[in-house]
């Protein structure tokens, strides 16, 4: 690898690192609104619901699980395969009883996958 692009791909995750701290500095999620963690990786996406408080998780959902994506037809890197994600997060919240939950992009522009995650979250019902 170039040094140009160790540098560019080093300042590339130091921002992020520096977003997800920024962010996670001010929000802290409880029992009954939980922080919702997205990270994305250029293969998967994966979701989870934190009780910071008691520093348990309370429900996840990935695109590694076949019951999320063996009903895709792309991608699981693909924002149809956030969107499944998100539905499948939405749904074990609710059998949880969580209705609310507090946003935690983790550093990641909210855009493409991480808003297709977020948008079918809030169609399955939890409120954020």
């Amino acid at each position: 690898m170039s040094d140009l692009r160790r540098k560019r791909t080093l300042d590339r995750s130091r921002r992020r690192r520096r977003a997800r701290y920024r962010v996670r500095k001010r929000i802290r999620g409880s029992e009954e609104r939980p922080r919702l963690a997205v990270h994305k990786s250029r293969r998967h996406i994966y979701a989870q619901l934190i009780d910071d408080r008691a520093g348990h998780t309370l429900a996840f959902a990935s695109s590694l699980e076949p019951e999320v994506c063996g009903e895709l037809e792309g991608s699981t890197g693909s924002c149809s395969a956030a969107q499944a994600v998100g539905e499948a997060l939405a749904a074990r919240a609710k059998e949880r009883g969580v209705q609310s939950v507090i946003f935690d992009r983790g550093g990641f522009l909210y855009h493409g996958r991480i808003r297709a995650l977020a948008d079918s979250a809030r169609a399955g019902g939890l409120k954020f």
